[in-house]
């Protein structure tokens, strides 16, 4: 691991982002949408909200060399931005020596997977693309 410990703290945000692609009716299941019918395995969007936000918070123990980092935000949004594709973003907090960058980019990714697990059995044309990190930010502490 590099050695962060002589780093001032900083207050720091970073964005990420992926895509989602399946059938538009496979999103209509997966969203509640168009009075389609559920997905066999539950309410996708609300799993992978909430394993988005646990692998965010144990990124340090996912991947070797990342700190293990006490966030204080994590969130992942779902937005369907043409039929056949929902934009998954997730965004992390901390105050530190180090950014957080890994901790977005693996929340969403994570969030993706539980997606394609979910909606597996329904699609066999599912998959995702484009994960990247869209924004990052630093601002000094108050003393």
């Amino acid at each position: 691991m590099v050695d962060v410990g002589n780093k001032p703290a900083v207050k720091r945000t970073a964005i990420a982002e992926g895509f989602f692609v399946a059938q538009p009716e496979t999103l209509d299941r997966l969203l509640g949408q168009n009075n389609a019918q559920p997905l066999p395995k539950g309410e996708a969007v609300a799993v992978a909200r909430v394993a988005g936000v646990m692998a965010a918070k144990r990124t340090g123990e996912l991947i070797p060399l990342c700190h293990p980092l006490p966030i204080t935000h994590a969130g992942v949004d779902f937005e369907r931005v043409n039929p056949n594709t929902l934009r998954i973003t997730g965004a992390a907090s901390i105050t530190a020596p180090t950014g957080v960058e890994m901790e977005a980019l693996t929340a969403v990714t994570v969030a993706l997977l539980t997606l394609y697990d979910m909606a597996k059995a329904v699609d066999p044309t599912l998959r995702f693309t484009d994960v990247r990190l869209i924004e990052k930010t630093k601002e000094p502490v108050g003393d």
